[in-house]
C-alpha cells in the first residue's frame, strides 16, 4: 500500500462541492493521468505550495482524483523537507486523511500545504537515513 492509497482512504469526499454518483469516480481520470498505469499527475511545485484549499480544488479541475494527486504531492514535499517517512499503515492514512478533510472544510481560503504539512508531522516517522546523520 502506498501513501496515496492511505491518504485517499481518509480523504473521501474532501471537496465540499462535489457529490459523485456511486461508481462515477472509477470513470474519471485527471488530465495527464493514464488509467492503465494509475500514475499521478504532478503539478508545478510553486503552484501547489501556494494554493489555498479552494485554489487546489480549482487547479484539480474539480476532480477528486486530481485533488488527491495534489495532496499526495504536498505530502511528499513535506515528508522530504522534514526528513520523515509516512507509515504504510491504514490507520495512519485514515488519521491523516480525516485531519486534512476536517481542516480543509473549516476554511477553504487557508493554504492546503499547511494542512498537509501538519498531517504529515502527525503521522510521519523519522527517516532512518536522516536520523543516522
Amino acid at each position: 500500500m502506498n501513501v496515496r492509497t492511505l491518504v485517499v482512504a481518509g480523504l473521501l469526499m474532501v471537496a465540499p462541492a462535489v457529490t459523485l454518483p456511486a461508481g462515477a469516480q472509477d470513470n474519471i481520470a485527471p488530465k495527464g493521468v493514464s488509467q492503465a498505469t494509475g500514475s499521478a499527475k504532478t503539478y508545478p511545485v510553486d503552484q501547489v505550495v501556494t494554493a489555498s484549499v479552494h485554489d487546489a480544488w480549482l487547479l484539480s479541475g474539480k476532480n477528486e482524483d486530481a485533488f488527491f494527486d495534489i495532496v499526495q504531492q504536498l505530502a511528499g514535499i513535506s515528508a522530504s523537507k522534514r526528513g520523515l517517512t509516512l507509515p504504510d499503515d491504514a490507520a495512519a492514512g485514515r488519521r491523516m486523511g480525516n485531519y486534512i478533510k476536517t481542516q480543509a472544510k473549516l476554511d477553504h481560503d487557508q493554504l492546503l500545504y499547511v494542512i498537509v504539512d501538519k498531517a504529515v508531522r502527525m503521522v510521519g516517522k523519522p527517516n532512518p537515513t536522516v536520523a543516522a546523520k
